[in-house]
């Protein structure tokens, strides 16, 4: 999965990626925050107070552990136990608290302090592993850790610890369990002579804390009250990035970052946008591409090392994906054009990354790599001249696992909508003059070709995905498909009968392959086309009839909307797309709100005719049936389902060995329905216009 293995990066020019920052002003000291999220076998507890910042999680079930992880520098501590006969549960007796101490150089290390209780009177050790959470996360998934991070510990007759320098001498890390009530610790295990054990969690790391975002400086007055979702979003808020998630992404990615300030611009305020663009145009590449990741901390050192620039933490930036490089430009028009931002438009470009370069310069390169790369397609519209992924990856947008795209090469969100919106955004930025004192010549000739390329691409590429099967094969495919994967088709089967009436049915595919040809799976990306683009009425019947049909007709569930459906595709794919993958047959909870938004947007269309627009109502007031009844894990980032007795049952994802991954509980793009009240996205009205 390229969130664990980017393969296209380069090396940062910067020195510390503490400086990747729109700072304005003096840092606030925000007020402390804890708060907690049970999900499955996992209890989430959080912690933000001071220089501490931190995430405590208690697995239960067979396969425990205890695992913290820190903002700070995306680093974590965590320790694996062996497997149990029995499942085991936890119980936080004592949320965790901050905590400062010192190594043995008196440098500072930051963490938490709690204390829990299992039900159980043996635990063995099978792991600890301290460094970058990149690092712990590959142990989770491998089982394997870099030679160079492995740590001895010390142990008492009531005490183990295990501690650490980075591997550059820097402030490290710590992780200790104190035995409570009479419990004995030896090398191997802990045991209680009383059938339960009480233990006291340390865990501390010595990179350097970042920069909250205070609460006065993050959400206007108009965001929703929902009180998880604002405390999740403030948690992953900090002056010199957002965090994409906890545990598992506690760092930047770009296309998470944009993704998540476009839908929750209407309810941001200025600093929390400017923060967040700002750390975009501090990671582009020299050509204009966007940053997907970051190696920092430790995980840089580790890198830097192994590639022989020695033990440096100089970030090493992914830029592997290509989606990213066009949400860049639609999130700052609609700050900017949308969202009264103009009046900052002046101060924000003149501002300088840690390189010295304007972020109005480093904005006008994205847009004239962007209006460059689709030249081509522009010119000759065919499959080849598409925006493909790069050499040698089986991913490169938000399907970001190894079969997440079908095995398809040129994406169907990238090439039929963030395209034509970044070149109309770019023609917009161009057309509003407040990028005048940073275009050159040659760029602003550039920048003029944005106009016709956006026309050339919205006429050209859509259609290449569309799909069109006889109304007898789909329904064979829905029967055959419900009954290997054990639904009921009686419900889906209906609604494609009624809907059909015998004409064929017709969506948009996935992807195509290498050689232009759509792999037949229906997907969720739809709503990208509502929230970015104004499709034809036409377009919105086939997007809307496709994915509103109960699945597996169509994407709809009682518990969500899947993300992916591989009825109408052939057997071997079907198995690559089930509902324990990753990108399968799951509900990724911003994917919802993508919709949602793009329907109150469409719906604020002037131009649609009376029947379309009943379409969208009616599509919107399903959908929200859905999203509300799974609000309990809003804000994770994804869910899974089961089928019995006739009913779909909410599950989380990662409880079981046969799911791909583990889902985070604390999801930075979870959080943007504080921007959707009562079912409309605030700002629907202005970005239709």
């Amino acid at each position: 999965m390229s969130r664990t293995t980017p393969r296209i990066a380069c090396l940062a020019t910067l020195v510390t990626l503490a400086s990747c920052a729109t700072v304005e002003g003096p840092p606030a000291s925000p007020p402390a925050q804890r708060f907690q999220i049970n999900e499955g076998l996992n209890i989430n507890s959080f912690v933000r107070e001071g220089a501490a910042a931190g995430h405590l999680l208690l697995r239960s079930g067979t396969d425990p552990r205890i695992l913290v992880a820190f903002p700070a520098g995306n680093s974590g501590v965590g320790l694996w136990f062996t497997k149990t006969a029995q499942p085991v549960t936890w119980t936080l007796t004592r949320p965790p608290q901050p905590i400062t101490a010192a190594d043995p150089g008196g440098r500072p290390l930051h963490g938490l302090e709690a204390e829990v209780i299992v039900d159980t009177a043996k635990l063995e050790f099978h792991q600890a592993v301290l460094s970058s959470v990149r690092v712990l996360r590959d142990y989770q998934a491998l089982g394997t850790i870099p030679a160079e991070v492995a740590a001895t510990p010390t142990v008492t007759s009531t005490h183990i610890s295990w501690a650490r320098p980075r591997l550059d001498g820097a402030p490290g890390y710590r992780l200790s369990v104190e035995a409570l009530d009479g419990a004995q610790v030896t090398t191997a295990a802990v045991t209680s002579p009383n059938g339960k054990l009480r233990l006291k969690i340390v865990a501390l790391t010595g990179e350097t804390p970042l920069t909250p975002i205070d609460g006065t400086s993050l959400l206007t007055a108009t965001a929703g009250r929902d009180t998880k979702a604002r405390d999740v979003l403030t948690f992953l808020s900090y002056r010199e990035k957002y965090l994409a998630g906890s545990w598992r992404f506690d760092t930047y990615f770009g296309r998470d970052t944009m993704m998540s300030l476009t839908l929750l611009a209407p309810v941001l305020q200025h600093l929390a946008i400017e923060s967040g663009v700002g750390s975009v145009l501090a990671r582009l590449a020299p050509n204009g591409e966007v940053a997907h990741e970051e190696d920092i901390g430790e995980f840089a050192v580790l890198r830097n090392a192994k590639e022989g620039h020695g033990k440096s933490d100089k970030p090493i930036f992914d830029y592997g994906m290509i989606d990213d490089d066009f949400m860049l430009a639609p999130l700052t028009a609609n700050w900017l054009l949308d969202n009264d931002g103009s009046s900052r438009a002046a101060k924000f470009f003149e501002t300088r990354t840690p390189t010295g370069e304007r972020q109005g310069d480093a904005l006008v390169r994205n847009l004239a790599w962007v209006v460059e790369r689709t030249a081509a397609f522009a010119t000759d519209p065919k499959p080849v001249n598409l925006v493909g992924l790069k050499e040698g990856r089986m991913t490169g947008q938000w399907r970001d696992s190894e079969e997440g795209l079908g095995r398809g090469r040129y994406a169907y969100d990238v090439n039929a909508v963030f395209v034509p919106a970044a070149l109309d955004a770019a023609d917009r930025l161009l057309k509003s003059r407040l990028l005048d004192a940073y275009l050159n010549e040659t760029q602003r000739r550039t920048l003029q070709r944005a106009s016709a390329q956006r026309d050339a691409w919205s006429r050209a590429a859509p259609p290449m995905f569309v799909i069109t099967l006889p109304d007898s094969q789909a329904r064979a495919r829905v029967q055959a498909y419900a009954s290997a994967v054990g639904v009921d088709a009686t419900k889906p089967l209906s609604a494609l009968e009624n809907s059909l009436h015998g004409q064929p049915l017709s969506f948009n595919a996935l992807a195509l392959d290498a050689n232009g040809k759509p792999i037949p799976v229906m997907h969720s990306d739809d709503g990208f086309a509502l929230l970015f683009t104004k499709p034809t009425a036409e377009q919105l019947n086939r997007s809307i009839a496709a994915i509103m049909r109960p699945f597996p007709a169509g994407l709809l569930t009682p518990v969500g909307l899947v993300v992916a459906n591989p009825a109408y595709a052939d057997t071997e794919t079907q198995s690559r797309f089930g509902n324990s993958a990753y990108h399968g047959t799951v509900v990724w909870s911003w994917q919802q709100a993508v919709l949602a938004a793009g329907l109150s947007r469409q719906l604020a269309r002037t131009d649609l005719p009376a029947e379309v627009r009943t379409r969208l109502q009616n599509a919107k007031s399903q959908l929200w049936a859905a999203i509300d009844a799974t609000n309990a894990l809003r804000t994770s980032e994804l869910w899974t389902w089961s089928f019995a007795n006739g009913e779909y049952h909410a599950e989380a994802f990662g409880q079981h060995n046969t799911h791909a991954d583990e889902s985070n509980a604390a999801q930075l793009w979870s959080t943007v329905f504080l921007s959707l009240q009562q079912g409309n996205w605030l700002g629907a009205r202005r970005a239709a216009r």
